[in-house]
């Protein structure tokens, strides 16, 4: 999405909780984000995002405010409601205001296609189904 990303994360094994994960993530894309608008020399871009921030977070060292400080987080318990979020995430790009294509099964950046045509991706993907099993050993991750 071009000002937002969904996620369906599952976090079984870590010690951290799910806040520190999304905030360590954010943290890092900050920095990458940074980095790639000082190349491009996006330097009112930059000021405006170290206008962002503030005092008490200044005091702290930070430079930017990349993003908006928002975090929407759902716990998961029943297969239904993966269902239903899977299904807004999926056609989130090409629904209400975005209609940033025809076919959500077109939007890059979604895990779309391996779900409904069973592609792998970019990226590390497990299926739902063997998370809510418990049984991730029988799952390979498709890479």
């Amino acid at each position: 999405m071009p000002n937002h990303i969904h996620l369906l994360v599952y976090t079984k094994n870590s010690k951290d909780s799910i806040n520190t994960i999304i905030g360590t993530g954010k943290r890092f894309m900050a920095y990458e984000i940074v980095k790639r608008l000082r190349k491009l020399n996006e330097i009112d871009l930059l000021k405006k995002m170290e206008s962002s921030v503030s005092v008490k977070e200044k005091e702290r060292n930070k430079k930017h405010q990349v993003f908006k400080p928002s975090l929407d987080i759902k716990d998961i318990y029943t297969e239904k409601f993966v269902l239903q979020k899977l299904n807004y995430m999926h056609k989130n790009p090409v629904s209400g205001k975005w209609k940033l294509l025809e076919n959500y099964l077109d939007y890059p950046h979604s895990s779309a296609r391996f779900y409904d045509l069973g592609e792998k991706s970019n990226c590390r993907l497990f299926h739902y189904e063997a998370v809510m099993s418990d049984d991730n050993s029988s799952e390979s991750p498709l890479k």
